[in-house]
């Protein structure tokens, strides 16, 4: 296990993480796991900064690069913020200002957004960033900043 991470954090220092992302099995949800933002609500105003709670059910928390036994499933939170077209669910979830990754196993942040409406969605990762095989994700809400 150790050497596996060892060797994906050299690899990925080289551009090929993506690569070895792609050759690795994915790592199967529960039927019934789901994700879920507990607040703000669908349709919420909100002051900026506002504290976005996420939730999961069926399944646990653990910080990214953490592979747990198969009969124990865990992933982390990761947090679209205003995606037109959802990203590549076969690869390793990208960070960037619109996807958000909380891979100590965080389950709250604080969102500094402009003023106007927003969506917040919620994709679980697996140790790699990867989405599981069947998306642990949450419905998708609109909120408007004030």
């Amino acid at each position: 296990m150790k050497k596996t991470l060892v060797l994906l954090s050299a690899l990925a220092a080289f551009g090929v993480a993506g690569l070895v992302a792609a050759q690795a099995p994915k790592t199967a949800a529960p039927a019934a796991a789901k994700a879920y933002i507990i607040s703000p609500k669908n349709g919420d105003t909100v002051s900026s900064p506002f504290t976005v709670q996420f939730g999961l059910k069926g399944m646990g928390i653990a910080p990214a690069g953490v592979q747990t036994a198969a009969d124990t499933p865990t992933g982390h939170h990761h947090l679209l913020i205003d995606l037109a077209t959802m990203p590549d669910m076969n690869m390793p979830l990208p960070a960037n200002d619109n996807i958000k990754h909380f891979g100590k196993g965080q389950t709250e942040t604080e969102l500094t957004l402009p003023a106007g409406r927003h969506t917040l969605q919620l994709v679980l990762g697996d140790y790699l960033h990867t989405p599981h095989d069947k998306p642990v994700m949450s419905e998708k809400i609109t909120i408007t900043v004030k």
